[in-house]
């Protein structure tokens, strides 16, 4: 198993990484659940394959588990999954120094994280996700929300779990779609700061999405360490540190929110093409290399993620697609920052953009075969 300290003034917590750790819950998470009956968030797939596994492990400590499970899918981040979730916990009488368990892939992460924030002006929660992606990336660094009409994730808090349990194993149960989407995250760490872990998945990308166990633990503890470094660095993502995280998303967000946020195109995949377009509008500024924009494509297109929105089959005009952009919640004054790359691993945020040339670049790639 491997450890990884989240560093924060007065909030600082651990992701644990490896096999067995649902099965061995209750001591894992030792004093942090103070009362017998503990309260758990999930859907019904993870509750299916994973609901008794953590029960038997809560019941052999003498406690006992008290479930909320959501219907599967981002309908559940809405302001009814968020008020369902709300009432059900002060139905549960949980206290602020109790703990909420949030068992399930980011959707599940994000709904209980937020409703762990409002609940008694914020309680306790622990990450135990289930999903690749989710174990990368969203169940760490605090970013919680939930999905409005005007856009993704643009209500929402900071609020930090005391804990993250990412058991690979459950990982096993992932369909193999999932795992590519997840695998989109992994390599994006790669692409914004580290060159050598980028080569690493070039190499090793077809075993994380198979299931490898060594090359998950290892692809997961990598990208959990950069992101703790970043969120270390830059909690609120107030200095531009965090802001690189987002790599990919802007492009990618606004071709989830022309897909209406379904299953044509998964959030994994949407930041995956996200990622080429950005490389390859580096490329248009002359900030990156034609030949490293290419590379970056290639490497995501070997693992069967999208790399052409003209294999979207999309209806729509480059500057429609630009303009899904104005609800970005990193507009500020007006402008909206795009996290671009100057080469592999070497991500910047750039405040010049122009909508108008974005809307003409995409309307360029619109047009690709």
């Amino acid at each position: 198993m491997a450890e990884v300290r989240v560093e924060l003034a007065g909030r600082s917590y651990d992701v644990r990484i490896g096999g067995g750790l649902i099965g061995n819950f209750a001591e894992e998470c030792g004093g942090l659940l103070r009362k017998t009956r503990v309260p758990i968030v999930t859907d019904r797939n993870v509750y299916a394959h994973w609901g008794e596994a953590l029960a038997q492990s809560l019941e052999a400590a003498g406690k006992h588990p008290a479930w909320l499970v959501h219907e599967p899918g981002e309908g559940a981040k809405s302001w009814d999954g968020l008020s369902r979730t709300v009432e059900w916990l002060l139905g549960e009488e949980v206290e602020r120094g109790d703990h909420i368990v949030a068992l399930g892939g980011g959707v599940i992460g994000d709904l209980t994280g937020f409703a762990a924030s409002m609940l008694k002006r914020g309680c306790g929660f622990i990450q135990v996700p289930t999903s690749l992606l989710a174990q990368v990336d969203s169940s760490v660094g605090g970013k919680t929300a939930i999905n409005v009409a005007a856009g993704k994730n643009l209500v929402g808090a900071f609020h930090q779990p005391s804990l993250v349990l990412a058991d690979t194993d459950v990982l096993s149960t992932l369909p193999e779609r999932e795992m590519r989407c997840g695998y989109a995250e992994v390599i994006k760490y790669g692409i914004l700061g580290d060159a050598a872990f980028f080569e690493w998945c070039e190499a090793n990308g077809s075993r994380v999405i198979a299931h490898d166990r060594e090359a998950v633990e290892y692809a997961v503890t990598e990208s959990v360490q950069a992101k703790a470094r970043i969120v270390a660095e830059d909690e609120r993502e107030t200095s531009g540190a965090r802001a690189l995280l987002n790599l990919g998303h802007t492009f990618g967000h606004a071709l989830e929110a022309e897909t209406g946020y379904s299953d044509r195109l998964l959030h994994g995949e949407a930041v995956a093409l996200g990622m080429v377009l950005a490389a390859r509008y580096s490329a248009r500024k002359g900030h990156l290399s034609a030949e490293d924009a290419e590379r970056i494509a290639e490497a995501i297109g070997a693992s069967r993620l999208p790399v052409e929105i003209a294999s979207l089959g999309l209806h729509c005009t480059g500057q429609a697609l630009a303009a899904h952009m104005l609800h970005d919640k990193k507009m500020d004054a007006g402008t909206l920052p795009f996290i671009l790359l100057r080469g592999i691993g070497d991500a910047f945020l750039d405040r010049e953009v122009s909508l108008e040339d974005v809307g003409a670049f995409l309307a360029q790639q619109l047009q690709s075969a």
